[in-house]
């Protein structure tokens, strides 16, 4: 039987990179999946191609009346939410080809990041957690980075946003530890082939990974039952190493 027969995971940022590449594993492994973005027409062609059921629903993470809508159709179609995959991210380095220092980052462009990768997390947790209750199982898988554990000059907004995600990754599971529900953070280990790494020089690009780096992890974060493993962050090599 495949690891997450009839499983029903929500997967955010869905339309591309590291969220495309999980919502295809995931329904190689047999899982029901959700997909959020903004781009419907990209999600459609992918849902296409899934050979198992699939639900499409576009959102903006930053809008708490469209992620209860996601959670609420979700809710509608499959009865129930296993796995979160709160994957949706983005950074001034995608967004401007380079780094930008603190006093060259307008309030907008801050605004924006912090929304995207910390306040879209939140929402969809809280979204999310009454129905895990309710069932006294579920994961939530945070998609971190190593620059929530170190920092660089030139991505204050990102570093910021990652750091303050292991924190709200922490604090869930605490919250949560008595539940059935664990929430996790896993981070991909290097840098990813997608949009945020376009601008790097060819000679930069030797050690970047394929954005299916985080599948195996990912399957075994949401295989979870609800004595799981809950408040760790680690790369998605370790968590094979953990839980594999």
């Amino acid at each position: 039987m495949p690891a997450l027969a009839d499983d029903v995971i929500v997967v955010t940022g869905a339309s591309r990179g590291l969220g495309r590449a999980m919502v295809e594993r995931f329904s190689d492994e047999g899982a029901r999946v959700v997909l959020t973005a903004r781009d419907e027409e990209r999600m459609d062609e992918i849902a296409t191609d899934l050979p198992g059921e699939s639900l499409v629903v576009p959102a903006d993470v930053r809008d708490a009346d469209a992620v209860e809508r996601v959670v609420a159709r979700t809710i509608e179609e499959f009865d129930r939410v296993d796995t979160l995959v709160n994957n949706a991210g983005v950074s001034l380095l995608g967004m401007y080809d380079g780094r930008n220092r603190l006093e060259e980052i307008s309030e907008e462009d801050w605004d924006t990041v912090l929304e995207v990768n910390l306040k879209g997390v939140f929402l969809f947790t809280r979204a999310v957690l009454p129905h895990m209750y309710e069932r006294e199982s579920g994961n939530i898988v945070n998609v971190s980075s190593g620059l929530g554990r170190h920092a660089i000059a030139g991505a204050g907004p990102y570093v910021s946003s990652k750091w303050g995600l292991e924190g709200l990754t922490r604090t869930t599971a605490l919250e949560a530890e008595d539940r059935g529900v664990n929430a996790n953070a896993v981070d991909p280990g290097g840098r990813v082939d997608t949009a945020i790494w376009d601008h790097l020089p060819d000679d930069e690009r030797e050690e970047i990974l394929d954005p299916d780096v985080m599948n195996d992890a990912a399957v075994l974060l949401a295989a979870q039952g609800p004595d799981g493993v809950s408040g760790e962050s680690m790369p998605a090599e370790e968590w094979e190493q953990r839980l594999g």
